[in-house]
């Protein structure tokens, strides 16, 4: 399959989203609404750390091991001032 091998060989995400798009012949959910979600988050000046690294593995060619890894390490802060947080 054409999509395997451009894995395999590490090709640009975007070339994989555009034949992946072809090939299922289907939507693929939130590869379009990533892009939209990101848009959104800087429009509001929202931190989006989730959405920020989908795209940078959808259209920036980071890797998913690092993009998780990132999120994994960030430093635990209050991300909602309406929300009790514990102190621990």
């Amino acid at each position: 399959m054409k999509i395997l091998g451009i894995l395999r060989y590490g090709k640009k995400m975007e070339i994989f989203i555009q034949l992946l798009l072809v090939e299922v012949k289907m939507v693929v959910e939130g590869v379009y609404s990533a892009k939209a979600a990101l848009k959104l988050a800087e429009k509001y000046h929202v931190t989006m750390p989730i959405v920020e690294q989908v795209n940078e593995v959808l259209f920036d060619g980071k890797s998913a091991k690092d993009a998780l890894a990132e999120l994994m390490l960030r430093d635990k802060r209050m991300e909602n001032t309406c929300l009790v947080w514990d102190k621990e």
